[in-house]
């Protein structure tokens, strides 16, 4: 998986800038949920998130992407969500955007995450939902990137949360069409269900 997304970087960062109205509602549905304090994003790829969001450190295997989201103002670091280069308890919250469902081992990214989360820290997931119709039509249509993803539902995450040490559940909802149908921003709405875009914050502890 670093390797398509290391070749393919450019095809990826451009499908921001053709999809903007989606884009745009996904950060005001992470918006609602990304706390105060010294953030991390797992998966930063080009720092389209991070750099919007002001999260302080971002960290993703592919170097190419690296070096557009260090353009964009974002401080990286080369690594493994699976093994994350950072000390035990140094980040008040941890953001990991569509990451997960690319990853060798979800559960582990997870551990890794409150791993390096002070006491009381947040996790903060941003996933297409596998059981929304966008989830669905990313399915079916097995785009260059999504052929290779794994999808997860809201319940299955929350499982795997709680296994992870996290609780103490939230959502936010966005996309609720195709993004390029999109004609503007949407206003984020709690819960999930009806939209293709999900947040999830969880509580360590």
């Amino acid at each position: 998986m670093k390797a398509l997304f290391n070749k393919y970087y450019k095809k990826y960062d451009y499908w921001y800038d053709n999809n903007k109205f989606a884009y745009f509602s996904e950060i005001e549905a992470l918006r609602k949920a990304i706390p105060p304090g010294r953030g991390l994003e797992i998966g930063v790829g080009t720092g389209r998130f991070a750099a919007s969001l002001e999260i302080a450190i971002g960290v993703d295997p592919s170097l190419n992407m690296l070096k557009i989201a260090r353009r964009r103002g974002v401080n990286v670091c080369l690594g493994f969500g699976e093994g994350l280069p950072f000390f035990d308890n140094t980040f008040d919250y941890a953001a990991i955007i569509i990451t997960l469902c690319f990853v060798d081992n979800p559960l582990k990214v997870l551990q890794e995450a409150g791993r390096v989360l002070k006491k009381d820290g947040r996790v903060i997931l941003g996933i297409i939902d596998k059981d929304s119709f966008l989830g669905r039509f990313y399915r079916k249509k097995k785009s260059l990137f999504y052929k290779q993803a794994r999808f997860f539902g809201v319940e299955e995450l929350k499982d795997l949360l709680k296994v992870a040490g996290f609780n103490t559940f939230s959502y936010y909802q966005t996309l609720f069409e195709l993004p390029g149908k999109m004609k503007s921003v949407e206003k984020p709405c709690q819960g999930f269900g009806k939209g293709g875009f999900v947040v999830i914050s969880s509580l360590l502890g």
